[in-house]
């Protein structure tokens, strides 16, 4: 659980197969084969978990093979739908999701919530960032908000979510804490991250409110500047990126990202996941993964995850009615 800003706000917060190379198996082997679903597109934060997920769960020796399909759509309601509604040919995947499953039904992007979902595990924690492209004039969070505070409409800042979600959120709750108005601010969604990013690079925003794994490896290649982070401290995967707390900006937030699977999977499945998702923490292929994109261990499984789920619905719900957007 982390602070968020000073007034207290608490965040609590193409298909293709891959099997284990030929080496020796560093782990057991406990599941035989799994489908990650991806309610995004390519790039985007919830791709690079499952894929993250698959590549030390196959290196490791834990699962046999993984294989991948990108489902946009519908904020990710369409992926979500098609788990539902095809739930018994589903018992093999699990669908990668993370915050805006609670902001998404909150606001009726889809009528769906996670209590019609198996839940699995909570996985990891992912902070948010602030991105300009490597040539803005832009050189950190501070000048963001002067160019704000002077003209706000012309500072359109992008994300990979809809009007209302997770990265409009986490720039509205920036901004507030910088002591600017965050209803004047001009929010450009996109479909997932990686189209998102493109748009920065593109010149078609000024700024890009993501999940800090997206960012690090463009701002370690020198395109882009990581102006900010909701971390209590730099992080590790790319220690250059200062914090928005270091510029004065009280604000902290993290994303968790975890697994679902369809309603009605038998339990000694749903237990066979949760099992292999918490023995791959202690695997060497998963912290380089881990740490190669700047992720935070935060495990929750079965009953504990619809625990921390329902505690942050709340948490969030008061916040979007707060900045008005429920």
């Amino acid at each position: 659980m982390k602070k968020f800003t000073s007034v207290g706000l608490i965040a609590i917060a193409a298909t293709m197969a891959f099997t284990a190379p030929d080496r020796v198996i560093a782990a057991e082997k406990m599941v035989e084969s799994i489908h990650f679903l991806i309610p995004g597109g390519a790039g985007g934060g919830w791709d690079g978990t499952a894929r993250g997920t698959g590549e030390a769960l196959t290196k490791s020796g834990l699962v046999g093979s993984v294989s991948y399909e990108n489902m946009s759509g519908g904020g990710g309601g369409k992926a979500i739908g098609h788990l539902i509604e095809n739930a018994a040919s589903n018992h093999g995947t699990l669908m990668v999701n993370s915050t805006p499953i609670v902001i998404r039904s909150l606001t009726n992007i889809f009528p769906q919530n996670f209590r019609d979902l198996t839940l699995i595990a909570g996985t990891i924690g992912d902070y948010a960032a602030f991105v300009v492209a490597k040539d803005s004039p832009l050189n950190s969070f501070s000048d963001l908000i002067a160019a704000y505070k002077t003209a706000p409409r012309d500072v359109a800042v992008g994300g990979g979510s809809v009007p209302g979600g997770m990265d409009h959120l986490v720039a509205a709750m920036a901004v507030e804490a910088a002591g600017e108005d965050p209803t004047k601010l001009k929010y450009i969604p996109y479909d997932a991250g990686g189209k998102a990013m493109a748009a920065l690079l593109s010149g078609e925003i000024k700024a890009l409110s993501t999940g800090f794994s997206e960012a690090v490896g463009l701002a370690k290649a020198g395109e882009v500047k990581i102006i900010g982070v909701t971390s209590a401290d730099r992080v590790g995967a790319y220690p250059d990126a200062p914090t928005l707390s270091e510029q004065g900006v009280k604000a902290e937030f993290v994303n968790w990202r975890g697994f679902f699977a369809a309603p009605g999977l038998p339990e000694d499945k749903a237990k066979a996941y949760r099992d292999v998702l918490a023995k791959m923490y202690e695997t060497p292929e998963w912290q380089e993964v881990r740490d190669r994109n700047g992720w935070a261990d935060i495990h929750n499984s079965g009953d504990d995850f619809r625990t921390f789920l329902e505690t942050q619905e709340k948490v969030i719900g008061d916040l979007m009615k707060k900045l008005g957007f429920l």
